[in-house]
């Protein structure tokens, strides 16, 4: 690695808000957070804005930065498998044509990744804006940094989290405020992935829980582990009867920003 980028900062993009944070020798820095108010159409422009004067704000030199995206910005498929598929080409627009089928046909381009997984076994799929991804990469080169990561807080959550699942079946859902997003795991592959729109309230997340589990037959013979992260929610979790609230760590007097919290994520 070079020197010049022995720094690394992780950003995180709300829904209302945009986050930073910096790692070093010295461990991880909160450098603050910048709030806007917007419609769902604008929203990622004012982002990105907020986000742009935050980098050059606080970041004078070259650095590595890592991007987390609020599930406001993403769009989440389950795509099955296909024994067609050869190559990777084929598979983008297999996997296009699935978010098609469940989204619609768009006129706004979307740039999609898929989770690695072995042959036979069904992927994650998800979606940004092609136009947002565009933008990111065209300030961030304009600042001299280097982009090292962009993925949804689902899947750093997911990682962050892996552990506590191990080899059992498994219902994740991250609660993050006005939406909520779940992995559904069975018999050792993804069964579902689906992002709502909920109330903040640990009714809306046990009444979500509940329709999802009769809607995948959850309640059968073989149970499934019941899991929730609220990163915005450290001093009130979640308290839901059969449900383990999962939370990331947080050194006693730092600050309770929920976005310094899903940047933590990052290890």
């Amino acid at each position: 690695m070079s020197l010049s980028f022995r720094e690394h900062y992780v950003a995180v993009i709300g829904a209302n808000g945009v986050g930073l944070s910096r790692c070093d020798a010295r461990g991880r820095t909160w450098l603050g957070s910048a709030g806007f108010i917007a419609d769902r159409q604008s929203a990622p422009a004012l982002a990105l804005d907020s986000l742009q004067r935050l980098l050059a704000e606080h970041i004078h030199r070259r650095a590595r930065l890592s991007v987390l995206f609020s599930s406001h910005y993403s769009r989440f498929g389950l795509i099955p498998w296909s024994e067609h598929i050869t190559t990777p080409a084929e598979l983008q627009a297999y996997a296009s044509a699935c978010f098609d089928d469940t989204f619609g046909k768009s006129s706004e381009a979307w740039a999609l990744s898929l989770s690695p997984e072995n042959a036979g076994l069904p992927r994650i799929a998800v979606a940004l804006p092609q136009a947002l991804l565009n933008h990111l990469r065209t300030l961030v080169k304009e600042l001299g940094l280097q982009l090292v990561s962009v993925q949804p807080y689902l899947m750093a959550a997911f990682n962050r989290f892996q552990k506590s699942f191990g080899d059992r079946d498994f219902l994740f859902v991250v609660a993050e405020p006005g939406r909520s997003t779940l992995l559904l795991a069975r018999e050792g592959r993804w069964s579902a992935v689906r992002s709502l729109r909920i109330a903040d309230s640990d009714a809306a997340l046990a009444s979500m829980i509940a329709r999802e589990s009769e809607l995948h037959g959850l309640n059968g013979d073989k149970p499934v582990d019941l899991f929730v992260h609220a990163p915005a929610r450290h001093n009130d979790g979640p308290m839901i009867l059969g449900v383990q609230t999962l939370e990331l760590p947080v050194v006693e007097g730092d600050v309770q920003d929920p976005l310094h919290l899903m940047a933590r994520a990052v290890n």
